[in-house]
C-alpha cells in the first residue's frame, strides 16, 4: 500500500499530509495540482491510457472532444413489480448506489437495489445485463428481498481482493440508529448477510464507499454540509474497511463541492447547485467519479408543486483519488422532465461506477417518474451505455 508522501503509479507524488487538509471549500473549480505540474516521468504500464485530460499530452494541435452515454431503449430495464417493492409511500425498484456487478464466481450480473419506500434491499440477477430476474431466494420468505431495514443510501461492494469467502461482498448501508450512521455488513453470496460488523459515527442519510485499487484504501465518501456550498463530500480513507468504519471528526477532511461552473435548474435559475452524491469506481489508469449534481428545488417546494428534485449525473476523473478534474459539465446522464418517463426527475448513480460488456461501458442509474403523490418515489433502475474508453476523443478536424 502507498503510504503518505510516496509516489503512485503514475508518478504522481502524493503530498507529504495526506489527505490534503482543505480548510473550507468554495464555488470556484477544484485545483488539480497533477495537471498544473506533471511528474517528470509518467509510467504508462497500469491500464490504458485516456486522454480525458493532459496529464499524457505536452502539446497538440487535436481538439478533444467528451461523449456522453445513451440511454438504452428498453428502459426502465428494473421497474416496481412485485408487492414488497411498493411498499411506503411510493414504489422503489432502484438502485440508490447499491451495487451492480458481475460476478465470475458464476457468470451472473447481479444488482442490488431499494425495494420499497427505503424500506429494503433486494436482489436481482440477469444473463446479458439488460434483461433481468428477481430470484426468490430472500431468508425473508419467497421474495427477491434479502434484507429488510430501515435504510436510505447503501453500497453493495464485490471485493475481489478479500481471501475470506464470506466476506466476498460487503455492504455499507446508511442505516437509521437514532441519527444516520454506515452500518456494515458481509456476505459470501450478496444473499445470506452477516450480522453487523461495524457501525460508522453520524454521517449525513446518502453516504457512500468504495474502493480504491492503485492505493488499497476504502474510501467514505460522506454527506456533509459545509460552509460555501452546501451540501457536498467529507473524505475519510482507510486500509480496512471495518477500522475505517471508526473515526474521530479530525479524520475526515473537505473534500468537494458543486461550483459556479455547475448548471443551474432552467426553472429556477436563483438555486445554487449542490452535490448530492459521489459515487466512484478505479477503471484501466484512473478513477472514475460519478456526480449526482443537485439543481433544487428545495423539498418543500417539491411538495408544493408535486415534482421530483432535478439530479443529473456528471463525470469526473481522477489521477491521485482525491482530487477531480471535471472538464465535462453537461449531464453524462440527465432527466427528462418529460410526463410519464421513468427520468423525469432524481437521477441517481449505482455503486461500482460502470461495467465493461464486450465493447461498451454499462451505466445504471435511477430516476424518478412523476406522479401526483409523494414527491419522493416511483423510482426505478435505467441503463446507459458508452463505447469502451470513449469518454473522450482527439479530433482532427
Amino acid at each position: 500500500m502507498n503510504v503518505q508522501g510516496s509516489k503512485l503509479y503514475n508518478g504522481i507524488q502524493l503530498l507529504t499530509q495526506w489527505p490534503p487538509r482543505r480548510q473550507a471549500l468554495t464555488r470556484e473549480p477544484m485545483a488539480v495540482p497533477y495537471l498544473a505540474s506533471p511528474p517528470d516521468v509518467i509510467p504508462v504500464d497500469v491500464g490504458r491510457q485516456l486522454f480525458v485530460d493532459d496529464f499524457l499530452i505536452a502539446e497538440t494541435t487535436l481538439e478533444r472532444t467528451y461523449h456522453r452515454a445513451t440511454f438504452h431503449p428498453d428502459n426502465p430495464i428494473l421497474t416496481y413489480d412485485r408487492a414488497w417493492e411498493q411498499e411506503g409511500p411510493a414504489p422503489f425498484a432502484m438502485v440508490f448506489s447499491d451495487g451492480v456487478w458481475h460476478d465470475p464466481a458464476d457468470g451472473l450480473f447481479k444488482m442490488w437495489y431499494s425495494g420499497g419506500y427505503l424500506a429494503s434491499t433486494c436482489y436481482a440477477t440477469s444473463r446479458d445485463g439488460v434483461h433481468w430476474d428477481k430470484p426468490l431466494v430472500g431468508p425473508q420468505g419467497r421474495t427477491n428481498l434479502v434484507k429488510r431495514h430501515e435504510r436510505d443510501s447503501s453500497t453493495v461492494w464485490l471485493d475481489h481482493r478479500e481471501e475470506d469467502p464470506d466476506r466476498r461482498f460487503k455492504m455499507f448501508t446508511t442505516a437509521r440508529e437514532q441519527d444516520w450512521r454506515l452500518a456494515l455488513y458481509s456476505s459470501p453470496d450478496g444473499i445470506r448477510w452477516s450480522d453487523r460488523l461495524a457501525l460508522s459515527p453520524k454521517v449525513g442519510d446518502r453516504s457512500t464507499v468504495f474502493y480504491n485499487p492503485f492505493r488499497e484504501v476504502w474510501v467514505y465518501s460522506l454527506r456533509a454540509s459545509l460552509p460555501g456550498t452546501g451540501r457536498a463530500r467529507e473524505y475519510r480513507e482507510h486500509p480496512d474497511p471495518v477500522a475505517g468504519m471508526r473515526w474521530e471528526e479530525t479524520d475526515k477532511v473537505p473534500w468537494v463541492g458543486a461550483d459556479r461552473l455547475d448548471s443551474h435548474h432552467p426553472k429556477f435559475p436563483e438555486i445554487e447547485p449542490q452535490l448530492y452524491n459521489l459515487d466512484a469506481v478505479a477503471y484501466e489508469s484512473l478513477l472514475l467519479g460519478l456526480f449526482s449534481i443537485h439543481q433544487g428545488p428545495p423539498n418543500q417546494e417539491c411538495d408544493r408543486l408535486k415534482i421530483h428534485k432535478r439530479n443529473e449525473v456528471l463525470l469526473g476523473f481522477s489521477r491521485d483519488g482525491f482530487h477531480w478534474h471535471r472538464p465535462d459539465r453537461r449531464p453524462f446522464l440527465g432527466v427528462t422532465e418529460r410526463e410519464g418517463d421513468w427520468n423525469w426527475g432524481n437521477m441517481q448513480s449505482a455503486g461500482g461506477g460502470c461495467l465493461v460488456v464486450g465493447d461498451q461501458l454499462y451505466f445504471y442509474v435511477s430516476g424518478r417518474k412523476r406522479s401526483d403523490g409523494f414527491r419522493d418515489g416511483w423510482g426505478s433502475t435505467g441503463l446507459g451505455t458508452l463505447r469502451r474508453d470513449g469518454f473522450a476523443s482527439m479530433d482532427a478536424g
